[in-house]
Formats: C-alpha cells, sequence, structure tokens
C-alpha cells in the first residue's frame, strides 16, 4: 500500500522553523521523526524550532549531535536528537541507546537512511529540497504519528483562514479525551486554539450500544459551539468564537485568561466557591432550550441525563474499582445489589428540578478573573457534555471537587450560597434539592472512583489515584444523607469505603 504523501512549500527559514513547531505540537512518546536533506536543506533549522517549541524556551541552546551522535532534551515530551551521519552499520543505532529513548520519549534523526531497515515502520520522514528560492518539504508515512502530523499542518491551515498564521502555538492543556488545546500568539494578542477530532466510538458494550452512546458523550465540536452561543446568550462567560471549522473540529477561541479557580497554593478559596454556586443557581432559574444551533441548518439537541446514562457511570466504579481492589471481576451478586440500590434512588429523582447541567462544572474548568464583577469573575470552559439533569449535580461536581480537597466547612459555605441565591429568586425546594444534591455526589463519586482508576490501569496514569481518598470522602459524606441509607449499607457491607492503597 502507497503511504500517504504531504507537501508543503517553503519559502524561507521562518517557514522552515514553522513546520518544526508544528511539527512538534504533534509529537508523542514513541514516535520517530526522520530528517532527510543535504547540508543547507534546512534540517538543522526545523530541529531547532521542533525542541524549542517543546520546551517552550525560544532561546534554548540546541548543538548539532554530528558529534556526540546525541542530544538529549528533558522536554514536555523527551526528545532525543540523533545524527547518524559517522554510523558505520545500522546496527550501531543500538549502541546509541535508540530503543530505550523511544520508551521515554520521542526521537529526531538527521541522515535516516544510514539506519534504513532499522527504523520503525511508523517512522515519519521529512524530506528536504531545494525549490527556487526556497524549500519543499515532503512528509510520508503510517499510522498514527503521521495521522498527528498531518492532523497538525491542518490545524496550521486552520490559522491561515482565520488571519493567524503566522501565530505562535504553544501547547496549553490536554484533557482525558482526544481533545487538546494550545495557545496561539500573534502581535502580542494570545488566543486559545482548540483541537476535538470527531469522537471515536469505542465497540458495543451494552444492548449494542457503545458506552459513549449511551453515557451521551458528545461526539463532535458542533456540541460545544452551541452550547458556547447558548450560555454566552443567557449571561454566562464562555469563550467567543473567533474562528471555526466544525468538519475538522478546529476551534479558535477568546483566551479568557490564566488565573485559575484555586488560591495561590492550590487551595480552595471559599468565596470564589460561594461565587461560582451563585452563577449556578441564576443559570438553574432560567428556562434553556434543548435544540441549539451550532450553525445554519446545523443543530446539536441536548441529550437528557437519563437512568441508562446515570447507570453507566456508576457502574464504573463497578468495573474498574472493584477489581482493584479485591483481585477479581465483581460477583453477579454484587453487580445485582449494585443496580438495585441505584435504581432505588434514581427513582426518587423523578420529582426533581431538571435543567442545563454542564456536568464537569469544577475547579479545572473555571477560570477567575478578580478583576471584573458579579457572575463575568467566572470563565467556564469544557462544556460540550452538557445535558438537561438534575440541578443538584452541577452543584455536587462543584461543592465535592474532585481535584482539591473540599473540607465540609466551605461544601457546606458554598451550598447554603447556592440555596440562599435560589430562596432570593422564588419559590425553591430546599429540601427536594438537598436530596437530588446527595444522590447526584454519591453517583458522580462512584462514577470517578472508577474513571480514576481506569487512568492507573488502562491508560498508565499512575498520578489519579491520589484523589482516590478524597472521592472516598466525598462518598461517606453524601451517604449521610438519610435518603441513601440502604446505599451506604451496601458499600459498608462490601467494603467499597475502606480505605486502602492500590
Amino acid at each position: 500500500m502507497t503511504e500517504p504523501v504531504l507537501e508543503r512549500l517553503l519559502a524561507d527559514e521562518i517557514q522552515t522553523a514553522r513546520l518544526g513547531e508544528d511539527l512538534a505540537l504533534a509529537l508523542r512518546v514513541g514516535d520517530v521523526l526522520a530528517l532527510k536533506g543535504d547540508l543547507g536543506a534546512g534540517k538543522s533549522t526545523l530541529a531547532r524550532a521542533l525542541i524549542r517549541t517543546l520546551a517552550d524556551d525560544a532561546g534554548l541552546d540546541v548543538p548539532s549531535p554530528t558529534f556526540t551522535l546525541v542530544q538529549s532534551y528533558d522536554t514536555r515530551i523527551p526528545v532525543h536528537h540523533f545524527d547518524l551521519y559517522r554510523l558505520s552499520s545500522a546496527r550501531e543505532l543500538d549502541e546509541l541507546g535508540f530503543e530505550e529513548a523511544l520508551t521515554q520519549g520521542a526521537a529526531l534523526l538527521e541522515w535516516p537512511e544510514r539506519a534504513e531497515g532499522e527504523l520503525p515502520k511508523t517512522t515519519v520522514l521529512i524530506e528536504l529540497v531545494q525549490h527556487g528560492e526556497g524549500r519543499l518539504a515532503r512528509l510520508s508515512g503510517q499510522g498514527a504519528a503521521f495521522d498527528r502530523a498531518a492532523r497538525s499542518l491542518a490545524m496550521r491551515g486552520f490559522l491561515e483562514s482565520a488571519g493567524w498564521g503566522e501565530a505562535h502555538r504553544r501547547h496549553f492543556i490536554g484533557d482525558a479525551s482526544a481533545r487538546s488545546y494550545e495557545i496561539v500568539t500573534l502581535a502580542g494578542r494570545e488566543q486559545v486554539l482548540m483541537n476535538s477530532p470527531r469522537l471515536v466510538l469505542g465497540p458495543p458494550v451494552r444492548d449494542g450500544k457503545p458506552y459513549a452512546v449511551i453515557a451521551h458523550t458528545a461526539q463532535s465540536v458542533s456540541a460545544f459551539v452551541a452550547i458556547d452561543r447558548a450560555l454566552k446568550a443567557g449571561g454566562v462567560s464562555v469563550p467567543e468564537i473567533l474562528a471555526e471549522d466544525l468538519d475538522q473540529g478546529f476551534l479558535l477561541l477568546e483566551h479568557l485568561g490564566r488565573q485559575g479557580f484555586l488560591g495561590k497554593e492550590g487551595e480552595p478559596v471559599a468565596a470564589r466557591y460561594a461565587t461560582a454556586a451563585e452563577l449556578l443557581a441564576m443559570m438553574h432559574g432560567k428556562s434553556w432550550p434543548r435544540r441549539l444551533e451550532a450553525a445554519p441548518n446545523r443543530f446539536h439537541d441536548v441529550p437528557p441525563f437519563d437512568r441508562d446514562a446515570m447507570m453507566i457511570e456508576a457502574d464504573l466504579l463497578v468495573d474498574w474499582y472493584v477489581p482493584a481492589i479485591s483481585g477479581g471481576p465483581a460477583s453477579d451478586d454484587l453487580r445485582t445489589g449494585y443496580t438495585r440500590e441505584w435504581n432505588a434512588l434514581f427513582d426518587r429523582l423523578q420529582g426533581s428540578e431538571y435543567t442545563l447541567m454542564l456536568r464537569d462544572f469544577h475547579s479545572p474548568n473555571i477560570i477567575w478573573r478578580g478583576h471584573r464583577s458579579g457572575h463575568d469573575r467566572l470563565g467556564i470552559v469544557d462544556f460540550q457534555d452538557a445535558l438537561i439533569g438534575p440541578s443538584a449535580y452541577d452543584v455536587a461536581s462543584l461543592a465535592m471537587d474532585a481535584r482539591v480537597t473540599i473540607s465540609p466547612e466551605i461544601e457546606k459555605q458554598t451550598l447554603d450560597a447556592y440555596v440562599a441565591a435560589r430562596h432570593a429568586e422564588g419559590a425553591f425546594d430546599e429540601e427536594s434539592f438537598l436530596e437530588a444534591y446527595a444522590i447526584m455526589a454519591a453517583q458522580r463519586n462512584s462514577k470517578i472512583l472508577g474513571i480514576f482508576v481506569r487512568l492507573e490501569k488502562r491508560d498508565g496514569k499512575p498520578y489519579y489515584l491520589r484523589h482516590l481518598p478524597r472521592i472516598r470522602d466525598y462518598l461517606r459524606r453524601a451517604m449521610s444523607h438519610p435518603a441513601l441509607a440502604s446505599l451506604r449499607d451496601f458499600y459498608d457491607t462490601h467494603g467499597l469505603l475502606e480505605e486502602r492503597t492500590l
């Protein structure tokens, strides 16, 4: 099968460096980029720009590895720069620690023809040749690394169409999904570039449907665009969309600011949580349409947080957490009892208030803008998975923040601020809300126990396990509500809340 090929005309060294920047944003551990070209073709310029982008240091010294044969850089993605010109045999590649380098980071190779036959089939080849006054870059390869490189070049094309083609790109943040974000800078202005490829549905897990379909996870960037516009119209500070390509999944967004929601030491600030609770109260006092326009003749129907979605999320505890603490799959009896207890609680939600539910309303997705006033002090991001569900869910997400320890005192102050704001707006069933809050807090934190174990077991991200004691504490708090007494007994019986090290 013929390998796909991409070609780019590079008029000068600036454009050559820009290609290095684009490739750096696509790089992952295990990738191999092979640079081929005559002396003076621009290999060093491209390599230097790539490494400086990964280091986020435009002045980083990047010497040629001609004499050392390999230079290693402890950058965001560790990168090892090889010069193979002096190799007498491709087998000498092992002596340079090539395979070990790929377990720790990515490899950038010059003179790759000296290692012909020894490079992975997934190597991306970048060939630079003179073309008039400039150069022609020809990229070829196969597999995920080439696909990522191609997508990064498409993102540069998107920026060009938006008038930001000369912007500098730097990694900003990635989340647990395939989405990623960059900071793009042009003439001193900063914006956010969102890369949101269409969701790849996994295998069927229940009733012939993939998990994402049952849990109503957003499948395209259209959901973000539609919800963003609805929230902005409703008085919520969300990023302005400056340019969009819904088919490719690219957005150029307003940069809402750099100050996080937490204090200087990463601690929760009670007043900020209260302010966020008051924003939720304002939102929950509104009526939100369920069909939202993303573009002319392109709509997003906000899904319901129905019983199936609630249950498959809660089941993550049984699917991942239980095997981690017990050493084996959950028994049929445990699964049956677990489902019975949760269905009884979901029945109790039928009279609860339902509204637009952002789903991940917690500190990582809130930007603090203290120089502003009112609700505008909060910039909200990451809401594409919003549903129509119990209003109590987002309050529980905030007051029991999964990423930071919220004391019972701050949790109560957050709840009190929300309840007071709702009463101030008119009739509000506080008793029904507090019961729904406890149920949703227990459901969400049960889900998170499973997710954090899954991130360690399946995705190789062990640092999430440090959050487990906090999540278990949140579950105990939620289950102190009388409506959850039976669920609490069930969790206690099966040791689901015991402190343990995984």
